[in-house]
C-alpha cells in the first residue's frame, strides 16, 4: 500500500525536533507500507523559508517540503483553500498514493480534502488535540471544517475527550477512531543504580543545578496557552523556595520566560530558581525526566500530551491541568491534577508534590504501555480500511 502523508508538523532542516510525534509514529509507519511524506512549509512573500530544502531525508523516509502560502489571521477562513492551491503542483506524485494522510485538521486536513476530489483518492484525517480544541473552535476555520471533515474516508484522534468534538463537526461516528500515541521506550524509561546517580549529576552540574534542589521540569512550546508563564508566576512562591524549575523549549514566550528567568537570580524572588535550557535532543530530554522530582505541564487545553507519557514511563509523577485527554493518564497514583489558568493552586499541587516522597517503580506501573509499533499497526489498518472502501 502506498501512503502519502501530509502534514505542517514534521522535523526539517532548520527545526530537528519539531513534532516528535508524527516523526516517530511515521517511522514506524514507514516499516509498514510505502510511505512518502509531504511536510508542508508556511510561506510567506516576506518571511521565506530559509533552511529549508525541497527534499530531504529524515531517517529511513522521503520527506518532501513543498511551500504553502501563509496568510495573516484576518484570511483564517481561506487557508484550507490557499492550501489546497499550494499543494496542485504535487497533485501527480500524490495521485500515486492509494491513500492520503492528514495529520492536522486545519488547514492541512480541510486543503487535502478538497485537493482530493480531483485526485480521486481517499483521505484519513489525524487529529492531535489542539487542532480541535482550539483552532476549530475559531468561526473561519469551523465552518471549513463542518463543511469538509465528513468527507474524510476516517478521523483518527489520540484521545477518546476527542470524540465528541469530532462528531461535532459533521464526522459520522463510525468513521471516527482512537489510535493512541506511542512511547519509544529505548529513549524514554526509568534509569536506576549507580549509573542513573552519575548522570543526574553530570547534569546538574552542567546547568548549574545545586545536588540537593529538588526539579520541578517542563517540556513543551513556550506559549502562553501552555500554561508556561503560569508556571513562571507559580515558581515566585515562597513554598517553592530551593526548588529548581527547569524548562525545555522554545516558542512565543520565550523572552518573556528568560527575563523571569533572569529575575528568579535575584535576591528578591522568594521562590523558585528559573532555568531556561532552550529545545534538547530526547535523550537529554529523558534524562532531565529522571533526574526530576516531577514534571510540570500546565496547558490551557490539550489533547493526550506524549511528554505526559514519557514522563510516567520515566517514573517521574506529573503535576498538570485538568484539561482533554490528561486526566486519562494522571491521577492519585502518579500525580496532581490542577485547574488551568490557577497559579497559585498550582503553587500549591508543586509544593505538596515536591514534599512526599515517591517510588519511581510504583510510578512506572501506571505507565500506558503503547509502543510506536503498537500506534502504526492501528493507524495502518485504518489506512487499508479507507482503501478498501474506496476499491
Amino acid at each position: 500500500m502506498r501512503v502519502a502523508a501530509i502534514t505542517k508538523l514534521f522535523p526539517n532542516a532548520a527545526e530537528p525536533l519539531s513534532a516528535p510525534f508524527n516523526r516517530q509514529q511515521f517511522a514506524a509507519l514507514g516499516k509498514r507500507c510505502e510511505l512518502e511524506v509531504y511536510a508542508t512549509i508556511p510561506w510567506h512573500p516576506l518571511r521565506g523559508t530559509a533552511g529549508v530544502p525541497w527534499r530531504e531525508a529524515i531517517g529511513d523516509l522521503r520527506v518532501v517540503h513543498p511551500r504553502t502560502l501563509y496568510v495573516p489571521r484576518a484570511l483564517h477562513g481561506q487557508w484550507g483553500r490557499l492550501y489546497a492551491a499550494s499543494l496542485a503542483p504535487w497533485s501527480a506524485a500524490l495521485k500515486r498514493a492509494d491513500v492520503l494522510l492528514a495529520a492536522w485538521a486545519y488547514p492541512d486536513a480541510v486543503g487535502v480534502l478538497r485537493l482530493a476530489r480531483w485526485l480521486g483518492r481517499p483521505v484519513v484525517v489525524k487529529v492531535h488535540g489542539s487542532d480541535i480544541n482550539q483552532i476549530a473552535q475559531m468561526p473561519g476555520p469551523r465552518r471549513e471544517l463542518t463543511s469538509w471533515l465528513g468527507r474524510a474516508a476516517a478521523v483518527v484522534c489520540v484521545n477518546h475527550a476527542l470524540v465528541p468534538e469530532i462528531a461535532a463537526l459533521g464526522v459520522e461516528a463510525s468513521r471516527i477512531h482512537v489510535v493512541e500515541n506511542g512511547v519509544d521506550d529505548t529513549v524514554f524509561h526509568m534509569r536506576s543504580g549507580e549509573a542513573a546517580q552519575t548522570e543526574a549529576a553530570a547534569l546538574r552540574r552542567a546547568a548549574g543545578v545545586a545536588d540537593n534542589s529538588p526539579v520541578i521540569l517542563y517540556v513543551g512550546n513556550l506559549k502562553r496557552e501552555k500554561g508556561v508563564l503560569d508556571l513562571c508566576e507559580a515558581a515566585r512562591d515562597a513554598a517553592l523556595a530551593g526548588t529548581t524549575v527547569v524548562i525545555v523549549g522554545d516558542g512565543p514566550v520565550r523572552r518573556e520566560v528568560a527575563a523571569l528567568a533572569e529575575r528568579s537570580l535575584a535576591s528578591t524572588w522568594p521562590g523558585a530558581r528559573i532555568l531556561l535550557l532552550g529545545p534538547q535532543p530526547a535523550p537529554i530530554v529523558s534524562a532531565w525526566m529522571n533526574a526530576a522530582r516531577l514534571l510540570c505541564l500546565p496547558s490551557w487545553m490539550e489533547g493526550t500530551p506524549n511528554v505526559v507519557r514519557e514522563a510516567l514511563a520515566c517514573g517521574t509523577r506529573v503535576v498538570a491541568t485538568n484539561v482533554g485527554g490528561i486526566p486519562a493518564l494522571v491521577h492519585a497514583g502518579n500525580g496532581h491534577l490542577v485547574a488551568p489558568r490557577q497559579p497559585r493552586e498550582l503553587a500549591r499541587a508543586l509544593a505538596a508534590e515536591i514534599a512526599q516522597a515517591h517510588r519511581k517503580q510504583d510510578v512506572v506501573a501506571t505507565s500506558p504501555t503503547t509502543s510506536w509499533s503498537a500506534s502504526a499497526d492501528a493507524l495502518l489498518a485504518v489506512l487499508a480500511a479507507a482503501v478498501r472502501r474506496a476499491a
